[in-house]
Order: structure tokens, then sequence, then C-alpha cells
């Protein structure tokens, strides 16, 4: 007669800091897992805590806390279904990333992460120790060996729980998204498995956490590296997985195994995402944009009435006299489309005002810059006196192309809260549009079909901040400055890259000197949905005094 081992895995999105409601969390999936007769849940790494909770965790009142909420856990979850849930462990002086085991009332095993990860968005170095490599717990006559996420990314710990007796493996992650990341984080699951000749299931938490979501896509894998089982991507979700024992060891039984959206979907999800647990942790209901009749602002919008619903969205036309009818009618028509709230604000009077003022001072200078900005920092300040009076959260609208060159103005179109299109270039915005006019999914809040005109799409960008004015006066056209911006920022490559690839010296010198003139904007920028492995912010950090240039 062949054993049987069910495993509940808990695809769930915790708060950073909620101790109490992610407890709560874990207890109505180990509730799940009795009802099914299971033989153990898992919820995913740190899901106590929250992921990813930065130098938090090191607050000795907070991972003291943490800890005790983890034992009344194993109290209140003593009959039944043991439970294996992430959280920080404390030894001597040491903070360590921990998995636990609770069964029976108490925590009877505790693992330790080893591998700390410390590139991109993750600085665990710097927040915890190294735990050593250890072996597999027990599990009713079931040896489980769990690396814990960065863990499963290396050869040894996986074969040293092998070694040592492990007979499927358990994976809890807190892996954020990124483009194509699944494909990676599955390859090197099969590699674990072919090391190793052991099942594997591999756990991931799904929700937005600051620039961060986590997008879940839990699965399963059997000897060889098949896949068995697959949870979808983003959705929380308590899945039961069973195991089978036979002559040659534990087999995955054949389950669910949910679809992969494409590159396009999965990022609108992850800024819809984004957006929407940003509000609902922060305790922001309502958000409002000011609304140009220009593409980003309108993918903006769109994304926000998927997020939170269009009822709940503000969209300001804030018009100068060079603001063309064009867009006046544009904006207008998005907000229509998208079934949001629609205010006219015109800023000539206070325009007038401030240029009365500044009058006496500027005598005899001509106008430049200067003017340009007054325009943009009076839309900033009408835009955030309306946040403040409705209590809704401001949105900034710039995206990765205008972010990486800084053809944005500070304390003015920058202002805000949150930025979904943060990490998004100029000319996937345009595909984003078109995409989102052709798709609806039961996870948008907003309406089906074309939210965004064509128009919109394809009329030449500008800021229209003075007569005639394109984007193109100022910047290579968006494509070629979106090539040149996808090598020296994406790969991290040299003016004689840029060169190689075709493109013109001065040109390439020019947008690299406009990045790092630039830094100290994004230092003072709203933070954003993380698309990419290069975002701005934990991705990529530069020092905002840099005389450096490349020579090349």
């Amino acid at each position: 007669m062949a054993d049987r081992f069910r495993m509940t895995l808990a695809q769930l999105n915790p708060v950073v800091g909620d101790l109490a409601g992610n407890a709560a969390k874990a207890r109505e999936a180990w509730e799940a897992a009795r009802e099914a007769d299971a033989d153990m849940v898992a919820l995913p790494e740190m899901f106590i805590t929250g992921y990813n909770a930065q130098d938090l965790v090191v607050k000795p009142a907070f991972h003291t806390a943490a800890i005790e909420a983890v034992r009344q856990l194993a109290k209140d979850c003593a009959e039944g279904p043991a439970m294996a849930i992430g959280g920080p462990w404390v030894e001597g002086v040491e903070l360590f990333n921990a998995y636990f085991i609770l069964r029976g009332g108490r925590i009877v095993s505790t693992v330790l992460k080893h591998h700390l990860p410390n590139e991109t968005v993750f600085d665990e170095v710097r927040i915890f120790d190294s735990g050593p490599i250890g072996g597999p717990y027990s599990v009713g006559n079931t040896r489980i060996g769990s690396p814990i996420c960065e863990d499963a990314w290396h050869e040894d710990v996986a074969e040293t729980l092998a070694e040592t007796g492990a007979e499927f493996l358990l994976v809890p992650n807190g892996s954020p998204y990124y483009r194509n990341k699944f494909e990676t984080r599955l390859n090197h699951m099969v590699a674990r498995v072919v090391e190793t000749g052991l099942p594997l299931i591999y756990l991931n938490m799904v929700g937005g956490q600051d620039d961060q979501v986590f997008d879940g896509g839990s699965f399963a894998l059997n000897p060889g590296g098949a896949l068995a089982v697959q949870l979808p991507v983003f959705d929380e979700c308590i899945a039961h997985v069973d195991l089978e024992r036979g002559e040659s060891g534990w087999r995955v039984l054949p389950g669910e195994v949910a679809g992969l959206p494409d590159a396009y979907e999965q990022d609108y999800r992850v800024m819809v995402q984004a957006l929407r647990d940003y509000l609902a942790k922060t305790g922001f209901k309502k958000v409002l944009l000011g609304l140009s009749g220009g593409v980003d602002s309108a993918i903006v919008a769109a994304i926000a009435a998927d997020a939170i619903g269009p009822e709940n969205v503000r969209c300001v036309m804030l018009p100068s006299e060079y603001t063309s009818d064009h867009s006046l009618e544009d904006a207008e028509a998005v907000a229509n489309a998208i079934g949001c709230r629609y205010d006219y604000v015109p800023i000539s009077g206070p325009r007038a005002a401030v240029t009365e003022a500044l009058a006496p001072l500027f005598e005899g200078l001509k106008p430049d810059l200067t003017e340009e900005n007054i325009q943009s920092r009076l839309r900033g300040l009408l835009l955030m006196a309306m946040s403040n009076k409705f209590g809704e959260m401001l949105l900034t609208t710039g995206n990765k192309s205008e972010v990486a060159v800084g053809y944005a103005t500070i304390y003015g179109d920058m202002a805000g809260g949150y930025n979904p299109i943060k990490d998004l270039y100029k000319t996937r915005v345009f595909e984003t549009c078109r995409w989102r006019n052709a798709n609806h999914r039961d996870w948008m809040m907003g309406p089906a079909g074309e939210v965004i005109p064509p128009r919109v799409i394809e009329k030449p960008p500008s800021a229209e901040l003075r007569p005639d004015q394109k984007d193109s006066d100022s910047l290579p056209d968006y494509p070629e400055l979106d090539a040149i911006l996808n090598i020296l920022i994406e790969k991290d490559g040299s003016i004689a890259d840029c060169v190689a690839a075709g493109f013109d010296r001065a040109t390439a010198q020019k947008v690299e000197r406009l990045i790092y003139l630039s830094e100290y904007k994004r230092f003072q920028s709203a933070p954003g949905a993380r698309l990419t492995g290069r975002a701005f912010w934990l991705d990529r950090r530069y020092p905002i005094v840099n005389r450096w240039r490349d020579p090349t």
C-alpha cells in the first residue's frame, strides 16, 4: 500500500508589520488544511512579519513580538496538521531568517537560512546572520528538507538535505517579480531536482509591498523535473498537493497547472496589484492625478481604475494657454471612457499671480525653463491641495524614460505618493496602452474595451509648457532613447557599447550625462512598481554627487 502525504500550500498576501493579521491568515490556512485532512500546511518565507521587512525586523521589540506570535500560533494550532511558517529567530546576539515547524503546541524544528541574498532589492547580509546548513525535519513518518528561498538557488543546501535523509524538498519563498523571472526560478528548481533526485515544492507569496510585487506561481516538480502542479500567478489561493510514496520514493500527484500570462499582461497586473496593495496597506481608498491628454497620465488613470474602481479615481485637467484643444478633448475622452471623475482647474490665474510676484526680480531677464517649471509646480501645488482636502493619494505619471533622464519637474509633476509606471519605458507605455485596450481580465475593476483613445497613443508626446513644444526637441526620439537607456541602465553598458550598437557617440554621451545629473531627482521621487531587475531605487543605487563620465 503506497503512503500518501497531503501538503496544503498557502500562497497568501501578508502585510509587513501586521503580526496579528498575518497570524490570522495562517490560522485560516491551517483550518483549511485540517478540513482537507492534510498532514501539513506551509506558508511562505518570513510570513509572520511580512516581506521584505528590511530594517524593521532588526528592531528588538518587533522581532521579539514576531517570535512570540509564532509560539502563540503553535499553541492555537496544536490539534491538527503541522504548520510551517517563516519568521525571525534569535540565538544569543545573532538574528536569523528562519522557517519554523509547529506541531503539538510548540516549535518542534527551526531551519535557518544559510545563503543570504545581497543584491538587487535584498540586503539580508546587513540584516541577518547566516545559519549553518542543517538536515531535514520530520512530519509523521516523512523527512522533509526546506532550503529557504536563496538556499535553493545554490547546490550545497539541497544536496546536504538529500544526503542526510530528506525525502522531498519544500522551498518557502519571498520572491518578487521582475519580467521573465518565473522561467529563471523554474530553471533553478529543476536543477535542484535533477541534482538530488527528489521532488520539490516551491511556495511563493503574493501581493505588493512598496515597490515590489510577489507574484506567487507556486509549483511542484517531480524527479526528472516534470511539472506536476502550478498555482496561478498573483492570486491568493490555498491548494492541496498530494504526494504518493512508492518503491522509488515520493512523487507529486498531478494537479492544477495554471497558465502563465504573457509579459505585457504580467507587467500590467504588477502595476495594478502594486497600486492596489500600496493603497490598501497604507489606508488610502481613493486617488487623484493630473490628466494631461497624454499617454502617460492616460495609462496611469486606467491602472488606477483597474486597481480600485473608476468611482475612486479623480482626474484633473489643469490647462494653461499652451494646452492644445486636442489635449483638452483627449483628457476628457479618457476620463469618460474609464468612467472616473473629471475636474477642470485652469492654472492661468495662479500663473499670472506668480508672474506678477516675481516680475521685479526677473525684470530684464528672458523667459526660459524657469517659467516652464512654474507651470508644472503650480499644477503640483493644486493637485496636492486637492489631495489634502479630499484625502486622496496623488499619483505621479512619469515613465522610466523620463525618470532616467530627468525629464520631469521636481516639486511639480513629480509630486505625489506613488508612480505605477516608474519602471515602464515610454515605448512600452504605448504598447501597454494598446494591450489594455484589447484585453480585459476579471481582476480589473475598470471597464472593458477601448479606454485610451487611439489619438492619445499616436500623437507626438509633448509637455505643452511652451508653444509647439515636443519631447523630441530636447530628447532623442523615444525608440532611440529607450534603446540607449536599455544599454546604459538595464545592461549596465558603456558608451562604447552604444556606439557598437549603432548609436551616435555624442547622443549616447548626452543621455549618460542626463542620467547622472538626474540622480538627485530620483532620490526624491515617489516609489513605483518594480517591473525589471534594474528598477530605480534598490536595484540601482548611485551617488548623487558624481563627476565620473564614461570616457570610452
